[in-house]
């Protein structure tokens, strides 16, 4: 039988502050989804018996404060402890080979107008780009009319908005330590483009 929601929240709670990253699905690597259901789930995890728990643990998961959530691992919705939140703010605001070469002109005039104003709406292809080039932070939240609507954040923004005095840490040691956190992941600056 599965564990219940509180238990769940502490066992990956744990398992993220030892690792400093969890999938939030996977059914190979650290995920919330093999904790909470106590075994490995292949496809989606609606249909499992714990999906409930599941759902209830994301969702506390993504409210904690030391908790951020971004598409990180094999462009997978990846929670990231606070500890590695500077490694993240770095690698987001470096601007990399990896990050730019192929940009579409979409994503482009997305980021601009997204560094003029700090946040904002956006969805569709070009704030996936964004999102999965870590040029920028994104999140779901609830309309007024109780739709769900994606809001972009610059990393600067970010870091203001919690008050995070972030410091200076080069772009090679920040993706070295967040790669050390899960040594068999896939990440996104895996490329030839990367120094």
């Amino acid at each position: 039988m599965p564990p219940t929601s509180n238990v769940g929240l502490d066992q990956c709670l744990t398992v993220l502050r030892r690792q400093g990253l969890l999938l939030q699905s996977d059914p190979k690597l650290p995920s919330v989804t093999t904790i909470v259901a106590g075994e490995s789930i292949r496809g989606s995890w609606w249909g499992h018996r714990a999906a409930r728990l599941i759902y209830q643990t994301l969702q506390l998961l993504g409210e904690h404060p030391d908790v951020l959530l971004v598409k990180l691992v094999a462009g997978k919705d990846t929670l990231v402890h606070r500890r590695l939140w500077p490694q993240i703010y770095a690698i987001g605001i470096a601007g990399e080979a990896w990050q730019r070469t192929g940009l579409s002109r979409a994503a482009r005039r997305l980021e601009r107008d997204l560094n003029q104003a700090g946040q904002l709406q956006a969805t569709g292809a070009a704030a996936k780009e964004l999102q999965s080039r870590l040029l920028a932070h994104g999140g779901q939240f609830h309309t007024a009319a109780g739709s769900h609507a994606m809001q972009l954040e610059s990393w600067i923004h970010w870091a203001q908005r919690l008050g995070l005095k972030m410091e200076r840490i080069p772009p090679h040691e920040a993706r070295t330590k967040i790669e050390e956190a899960l040594p068999t992941a896939k990440f996104p600056w895996c490329s030839k483009l990367v120094p």
